[in-house]
């Protein structure tokens, strides 16, 4: 059985008749609101899961990292379960996305590859940051540049050259970058609503009042957000508060303050998205990602953004999620026909001597 606090669904009699084991492969993605797992067929060439496992409990980070034997005490049983939804016992290949993988990974590059092979039967292994999932997802083999934003923020592009290999902007987190994020967003709305408290230049009376709404007395704040472990989380919250104060409503005007802010994080991301552009005419840029779900007040400024920094480009609607792009790389590594470039911190793949 799955570990508890997970949720399997899924019908199996969409695996078909006379499947084998090796006809199988299983996707992960694994962020900062828990771990989602999926099995699809390996000849699927869309990749559609089968079946799929949610867990809310993020996999932990400690002094080595991320934390492998976490993550393997959610994945090994939920693999399992799915497997056997499916009628398999083994997978053809898997694909792990995890958020921090390139700069916090390297207890799952040193343990996951001989685990998935002894537990899962898995020949083939792709360790992937979430960002190349993300991309992945987003445009699948193709190349491009794709934005993942949402508590944080990253650009990733890549030519499919082994020369170019993948060209990458922010994703720095909240105290170094991820500038545009979520969490920037929502730390620029609430530094407004402090200055708007203080009666500094530059303060929202719109933002303090939400401010106040969602955290109480803003002047308790800086207790109750500083010493947060999920602080950017917390901080990203607020980003809806933002964007819905730059539109206003049939009793409140717009706030400028908050379009502002806005339109600074349109250009954040439009700056991203152009320093990891690979080089071409006609490249294709796509947007994924929770934060662009805030919508118009957003996507707005955005466009205007890309257009002037990206002039050349073409926009491309993301064909779909992280771990839909774990699942479409596990197929093509089983297919022997993955395209993406390898890359020893965005993307390591390991074959077993059968594989």
């Amino acid at each position: 059985m799955a570990e508890p606090g997970g949720t399997v669904t899924g019908d199996p009699r969409r695996s078909g008749t006379g499947a084998t084991p090796e006809d199988f492969v299983l996707g992960v993605d694994s962020g900062g609101s828990g771990l989602r797992i999926a099995v699809a067929r390996a000849a699927d060439p869309q990749a559609q899961p089968l079946a799929t496992y949610t867990s809310r409990e993020p996999v932990r980070t400690g002094p080595a990292g991320i934390d492998a034997d976490h993550m393997l005490g959610q994945l090994l049983p939920a693999g399992e379960e799915l497997g056997r939804r499916v009628g398999a016992d083994r997978f053809a290949a898997v694909c792990i996305g995890a958020s921090g993988m390139g700069t916090l990974g390297d207890d799952l590059r040193a343990r996951l590859p001989a685990a998935l092979t002894a537990a899962l039967g898995a020949r083939r292994l792709a360790l992937a940051a979430d960002a190349v999932t993300a991309y992945t997802g987003a445009l699948g083999q193709r190349p491009g540049v794709v934005v993942a934003a949402g508590t944080g923020m990253v650009a990733l592009g890549t030519d499919l050259t082994s020369e170019g290999g993948w060209r990458r902007a922010d994703g720095w987190g909240h105290l170094l970058g991820d500038c545009g994020s979520g969490a920037w967003i929502g730390r620029a709305g609430l530094e407004a609503a402090m200055r708007a408290y203080d009666g500094r230049p530059g303060g929202s009376r719109a933002l303090l009042a939400r401010a106040e709404a969602v955290f109480g007395p803003v002047a308790g704040l800086p207790g109750a957000l500083y010493p947060r472990p999920d602080r950017p989380a917390v901080l990203a919250s607020f980003a809806p508060e933002v964007a819905n104060c730059a539109t206003g409503d049939a009793t409140t005007a717009p706030d400028t303050v908050a379009a502002g802010i806005l339109a600074g994080a349109a250009r954040h991301i439009a700056d991203a998205a152009a320093a990891a552009c690979p080089p071409g005419p006609g490249t294709s840029v796509a947007c994924t990602g929770g934060l662009f779900a805030v919508g118009d007040p957003l996507l707005s400024p955005l466009r205007t953004a890309l257009a002037e920094r990206l002039p050349g480009a073409r926009r491309t609607t993301a064909a779909g999620t992280p771990l839909d792009g774990a699942l479409t790389i596990a197929a093509a590594l089983a297919a022997n026909r993955l395209m993406l470039p390898a890359d020893p911190k965005l993307l390591q793949i390991t074959r077993s001597a059968a594989g």
